[in-house]
């Protein structure tokens, strides 16, 4: 993996600078009620109309609005000052409230009557069916109170959270291991994009990629968020020139692919996606899609996805092959994942030297100067505070669940996973987790233990992994900006978040019940995922749960077999190790219809833009994506705003 050709262009796109300096100010505090007052609106209203919020676009216009600000106030944001607003912005666009909405929607879905769970979620997840605040549509009632001081009170510890292991995990692997973190320079190249156009020489290529990509995105944003949402107000119906989410085809290919999902995502986001992505993952997933497209007929003709039957679209054809073999097969791919990156870990240990003990000691209690780095000491101790904090409340919110369960999650498997996780982050950009962990040992003590109840599966269980946190340390430390900067930009954006997450989210289910015709994606998705969520929590009920009906071993080990074998022989092979984890997504078995897109932009970056720019077009094309959503963004905002004004004046008394 450390002399894979395509991860060493990755890796040799930026290098760390010698000089840190503060991004948190002023700015920054103002920065942060925009985003959460301004920009969180448009995230959550464009994830339930097209299924993504606005994200990285949130980071964008938020740092091209303030740069214009502060160049006609005679001053300019420094690198740092946008990587604080850049941080603040992508932790904002998380409203931790969004997951209320969820819920209300879950414990009235169709899904939870026709599974017989609806009654057995807890009070203190959402209230009971009948509440007067499900037919209201209302967050301020008494109801609810339980579930949102719960809400606040994770939320904070999860934030304290950021600064434990995951933060000691990238001091070990970055400072003292010297691992390379391959992906990290793409997520800092868009943030340097905004800061060259922040100073007085706007010449450089950073700027010019950026806002070519801003001017596409406006113009694709336009057609596929603006004129649906502006339509949708006037007329009973929204126009649509491309579908959402996608255009199915799945009517018009069931007599020659049977138990296949076909259809076609026209987001164009997705084709600037597969420009970024490795070469190699995306063709894997192409490579996987096929597969599943030959195997799945098959499949059906042999009685396995008997399920299935002509008239299903996506959404039920999906479930009904996940539940008859892709769940089970599905389990069997990650845990070849999982165990192909423990052996890597192993083997990097040998191929690596890494000095003497006390040299590394050395480096890990030793940071570059500067850098703004805190003890060591005090980040486990965040680990080991906040991890009791989690399982204090798990024990009290589910008194029947084992608490020996809660402390193996939280101090034997959490940081083997995280450390395994963190190494292949830095080795070769990828999450590795093992997959069904969580949900096996909750069927282990319904069956060894005699718990009952679903309870468990919301409680806040401290089962994490740490290994993406050490990334985005990666990414801090590749701009120059000072770690305390981030410590602070935290502590500020919390209170702004939790308080505009609320307002906002009752504001938004007044308007429409969610999902309705008002929310497209949420009408199409939403059951969808309701079923596979409360499959699974039915295992832990009393009698024949139907996730028992659909977990085969055989399958998964039919799946664990045809993943580690597929991986030797690509290595044997000598073809990119990325090519694993893409074939590996294809044959997940999700939905397919972004894929094509994908692929087409894939072999575009790397046969015409490739041949036309050199090596370079690995630093534009992260920039030219970040310029996209940055235009998507902003017709996002523009179509939120319209929306939500319309609506409201369309809802007053006069």
């Amino acid at each position: 993996m450390y002399e894979d050709k395509e991860l060493k262009e990755y890796r040799d796109l930026l290098s760390a600078p010698e000089k840190f300096e503060e991004g948190f100010g002023w700015k920054s505090i103002v920065g942060a009620i925009f985003i959460g007052f301004l920009m969180m609106p448009g995230s959550m209203y464009l994830g339930l109309v097209i299924g993504t919020g606005i994200g990285p676009a949130a980071r964008w216009v938020t740092i091209i609005l303030f740069a214009e600000i502060a160049k006609r106030a005679y001053t300019r944001l420094s690198q740092q000052e946008i990587f604080v607003l850049y941080y603040m912005a992508g932790a904002a666009m998380a409203s931790p409230f969004s997951g209320l909405l969820w819920n209300q929607y879950l414990v009235q879905s169709e899904a939870a009557r026709m599974l017989g769970l609806a009654e057995h979620i807890p009070a203190w997840v959402a209230p009971q069916l009948g509440s007067d605040s499900l037919l209201e549509r209302n967050f301020f009632h008494r109801d609810w109170l339980v579930p949102i001081l719960l809400l606040v009170g994770f939320e904070i510890i999860s934030a304290v959270d950021h600064f434990g292991l995951g933060y000691a995990l990238y001091r070990l692997t970055s400072d003292v291991e010297k691992l390379p973190f391959p992906m990290a320079p793409v997520g800092a190249l868009g943030n340097m994009a905004l800061a060259e156009s922040t100073r007085k020489e706007e010449t450089g290529w950073k700027w010019r990629v950026f806002s070519t990509g801003g001017m596409i995105g406006l113009c694709f944003g336009a057609l596929y968020v603006l004129l649906p949402a502006a339509s949708g107000v006037v007329l009973s119906e929204p126009i649509q020139l491309f579908p959402i989410p996608w255009i199915e085809l799945t009517h018009m290919t069931e007599d020659f692919l049977p138990a296949v999902a076909t259809g076609i995502q026209l987001d164009l986001g997705i084709l600037f996606l597969g420009m970024v992505l490795p070469f190699w993952a995306v063709i894997g997933g192409g490579i996987g899609l096929i597969i599943t497209m030959i195997a799945n007929p098959i499949l059906y003709e042999h009685g396995i996805l008997h399920r299935w039957h002509k008239g299903m679209g996506t959404v039920d054809t999906v479930f009904a092959n996940n539940f008859d073999f892709y769940m089970s097969f599905g389990i069997g791919l990650g845990l070849a994942i999982a165990a192909i990156g423990i052996f890597h870990v192993f083997i990097s240990f040998r191929q690596k030297h890494l000095g003497p003990l006390k040299e590394r000691l050395r480096a890990l209690f030793r940071p570059p100067p500067g850098r703004g780095d805190f003890s060591i000491w005090i980040a486990l101790g965040i680990y080991v505070v906040s991890t009791g904090a989690y399982i204090t409340l798990s024990a009290y919110l589910v008194p029947g669940f084992p608490w020996i369960f809660l402390v193996a999650y939280g101090f034997i498997y959490t940081p083997i996973i995280s450390y395994i996780s963190a190494r292949m982050e830095g080795i070769a950009g990828q999450f590795v987790s093992l997959p069904m962990v969580r949900e096996a040992s909750f069927m282990a003590a319904s069956k060894f233990f005699g718990y009952t109840g679903i309870g468990i599966w919301y409680a806040p269980i401290p089962f994490h992994n740490y290994g993406k946190a050490t990334q985005r340390w990666r990414e801090i430390e590749l701009t120059g900006t000072s770690f305390r900067s981030i410590i602070k930009a935290e502590i500020l954006v919390i209170p702004i978040v939790l308080v505009a997450s609320l307002l906002f989210s009752q504001y938004i289910w007044r308007l429409a019940p969610i999902p309705s015709s008002q929310y497209p994606y949420a009408q199409e998705l939403w059951h969808l995922q309701a079923l596979n969520t409360l499959l699974l929590q039915s295992a832990t009920m009393e009698g024949d749960s139907p996730f028992f009906q659909a977990l085969r071993l055989e399958y998964m080990g039919i799946g664990m077999v045809l993943g580690i074998l597929t991986y030797w022989g690509l290595a044997a092979l000598n073809l990119p190790v990325m090519l694993i984890y893409g074939v590996t997504r294809g044959l997940g078995q999700t939905t397919p219809h972004g894929i094509f897109l994908e692929i087409l932009g894939a072999f575009l970056g790397r046969y015409y833009f490739m041949k036309k720019y050199g090596v370079a077009w690995r630093q534009y094309a992260p920039v030219l994506l970040a310029g996209f959503s940055c235009g998507m963004g902003l017709m996002g905002m523009l179509a939120m705003g319209f929306t939500l004004i319309l609506r409201s004046l369309r809802s007053l008394a006069y």
